[in-house]
C-alpha cells in the first residue's frame, strides 16, 4: 500500500509516534524547570505575580505531561511489535537504560506529581517547593536515559556481540558514550529554548489583545531574558556536537553539508542552499561560500573532511531529506537569537511590551522551538541510515516481519486516533493559554497559601473568545 515497502512504513511510523511524543517532554522539561523558578521567586520575594503565573503554568504542564505519558507507551511498544529482531540483538543494552529511566525518573515525577499539582494548600510551602523541584529533576533525569540509549545507538561502545546477540561488558562506556554529553546538552537547552518561546508568544498574544498585566508582562519578560542566554549557548553546544558527529559519522556531516568530494590543496565551501542529487552525486544549483565549510567543520582555512563519494553508495544517508532538515532548524535557531537580541534593545529602550511588530514576530516564533527540535531529531535520526546501531546493525535487518497491508492498516489508526487525542488535548491547552494568568487564580487564604481548583483540567472556561480577548 502506498507504493512502500513494509521497512519504509515501519520507519514512517516510527518516525510519525516519535514527531508527537518528542514535543511533549520537550515543553515538560522547561516547564517543570520553569514552574521551580516561579516558586522560588514567589517564596523568596512573596510577590503574588511568581505565584499566579506559577498556578496558571502548572495546569498547562498537567495537561503537557498527561500527553507526553500516552505518546511514549505507544513509541515504546514498537519496539516490540515494528522492530522485534533490533530488539532481540540489542534489547540487553536498550531494555535496561530505558527501565533504568522508569525506576529513576519516572517513579521520581511520579510520586512527587500529586503533591505539585494537588497538594498547595495541603503541605507547607517547603515541601511543596522540593516537590517541585524533584518533578524539575525527574524531567531532566528522564532526558538523560532516554539520549544515553539514542546516544548508544548513535556512538555503540562498551559492548561485545557474542552468539550473534549485544552483551554489555562496561556500563560505563555504554551510557557515557562519545556522543552521549552533547546530545544530553543540546536536547536539554533545546526544551528550555522551545519553552521560553512558548511562554514569551503566550504573553505576546495577551498583550496584542490588550491584555497588558503585570503577570502578562513578567511572563514576556522572563522568556526574553531566557532566550537571549540560552540562545547563544545552543549555537555554541551545536558547533560542539557537529564537531563530535564528524569524527565518529563523518557520511552524516558530508550529507548534511551536500558535500561530495573534496578537491585537493582547496577548502571546503558552505553550501548554503541547494539540491542534492543522490543518483547523479551532486548538489544542484548550489550556493556556497568558499572555504567556510573547512573553518566551521575543521577550524582550518583549508581543511577537509570526507565526501559522500568516499562512503559506499548503500552507506550515505538521504543527503536531500538531511540538507534542508539541517537547514530549518539552523535557521530557526538565527531568528531565536534575533528575537532575543531585539528584546534586548527595545528593553533598553522601553519598549518591550510596546512593539506590535516584535510582539507579533515573538507570537509567530512560538512554535519555533518546536520545529527546531523535530528538524534536529530527523537530521539526527536518518542521518544515521542506513544503519541502527551505527556501523553495528542496518536498519533493514532490524524490522520485523510485518506485511506492507498491516503495517499501512496501522499508520492510518495511529493518524486518526493521533488526530483525535493530540488534537483534543492540544486544543485544551491552547484554550488554557488562551485564559491567561489573572488575579483570579487565586485568592491568599492569609497565610500565603492559595485556594484554587484542585483539578488542573476544572481551570479553564467552556467558552473563550479569542477575538473579543
Amino acid at each position: 500500500m502506498f507504493g512502500l515497502t513494509a521497512l519504509e512504513l515501519a520507519r514512517i511510523q516510527f518516525g510519525f509516534t516519535i514527531s508527537f511524543h518528542i514535543i511533549f517532554p520537550a515543553i515538560t522539561i522547561g516547564l517543570a524547570s520553569y514552574l521551580a523558578v516561579l516558586e522560588g521567586l514567589w517564596l523568596w520575594k512573596k510577590d503574588v505575580v511568581y505565584r499566579d503565573l506559577y498556578h496558571f503554568w502548572s495546569k498547562i504542564f498537567a495537561v503537557n505531561f498527561a500527553m507526553g505519558v500516552v505518546s511514549g507507551l505507544v513509541m515504546a511498544y514498537q519496539f516490540g511489535t515494528n522492530w522485534s529482531y533490533f530488539s532481540s540483538f540489542a534489547g540487553s543494552i536498550t531494555g535496561p537504560l530505558l527501565a533504568y529511566e522508569v525506576l529513576t525518573a519516572f517513579f521520581l515525577e511520579a510520586g512527587f506529581l500529586g503533591v505539585m499539582l494537588f497538594g498547595w494548600n495541603r503541605v507547607g510551602p517547603g515541601l511543596h517547593f522540593f516537590s517541585t523541584l524533584m518533578v524539575a529533576l525527574g524531567t531532566l533525569i528522564s532526558a538523560t536515559w532516554i539520549l544515553a540509549s539514542n546516544s548508544w545507538m548513535q556512538t555503540p561502545q562498551g559492548f561485545e556481540i557474542i552468539n550473534g546477540v549485544v552483551v554489555p561488558v562496561n556500563w560505563f562506556e555504554v551510557i557515557f558514550n562519545p556522543s552521549f554529553p552533547y546530545r544530553l546538552a543540546h536536547m536539554t537547552v533545546a526544551a528550555f529554548l522551545a519553552t521560553a518561546l512558548f511562554v514569551s508568544a503566550s504573553g505576546a498574544w495577551h498583550l496584542l489583545r490588550g491584555n497588558d498585566t503585570q503577570r502578562v508582562r513578567t511572563m514576556l519578560s522572563m522568556a526574553m531574558w531566557m532566550l537571549l542566554v540560552v540562545a547563544p549557548i545552543q549555537i555554541f553546544i551545536g558547533d560542539l556536537h557537529g564537531l563530535n558527529t564528524l569524527k565518529h559519522q563523518p557520511a552524516k556531516i558530508a550529507a548534511i553539508e551536500g558535500h561530495w568530494e573534496n578537491t585537493p590543496g582547496e577548502g571546503v565551501p558552505l553550501i548554503l542552499f541547494g539540491l542534492p542529487d543522490m543518483e547523479a552525486e551532486t548538489t544542484r544549483y548550489a550556493v556556497k561560500i568558499p572555504n567556510l565549510g573547512s573553518l566551521i567543520l575543521t577550524h582550518e582555512w583549508n581543511g577537509q573532511f570526507p565526501g559522500l563519494k568516499e562512503f559506499a553508495p548503500e552507506d550515505r544517508p538521504n543527503s536531500p531529506v538531511v540538507f534542508w532538515s539541517f537547514r530549518i532548524m539552523v535557521g530557526l535557531g538565527v531568528l531565536m537569537l534575533v528575537l532575543g537580541v531585539w528584546s534586548l534593545w527595545l528593553r533598553w529602550r522601553g519598549g518591550l511590551f510596546q512593539s506590535k511588530l516584535f510582539l507579533r514576530f515573538s507570537m509567530w516564533m512560538g512554535p519555533s522551538g518546536l520545529i527546531a527540535i523535530l528538524a534536529g531529531w530527523y537530521t539526527t535520526e536518518i542521518g544515521r541510515q542506513p544503519w541502527i546501531v551505527y556501523g553495528v546493525m542496518r536498519t533493514k535487518d532490524a524490522v520485523s516481519n510485518h506485511s506492507a497491508l498491516a503495517l499501512s492498516t496501522t499508520l492510518i489508526v495511529f493518524i486518526v486516533m493521533y488526530a483525535i487525542v493530540f488534537g483534543t488535548g492540544i486544543s485544551y491547552m491552547l484554550k488554557l493559554v488562551g485564559k491567561g494568568p489573572d488575579e483570579s487564580e487565586g485568592d491568599a487564604d492569609g497565610q500565603g497559601q492559595v485556594q484554587r481548583p484542585a483539578r488542573p483540567l476544572s481551570a479553564a472556561p467552556d467558552n473563550i473568545d479569542p477575538v473579543s480577548r
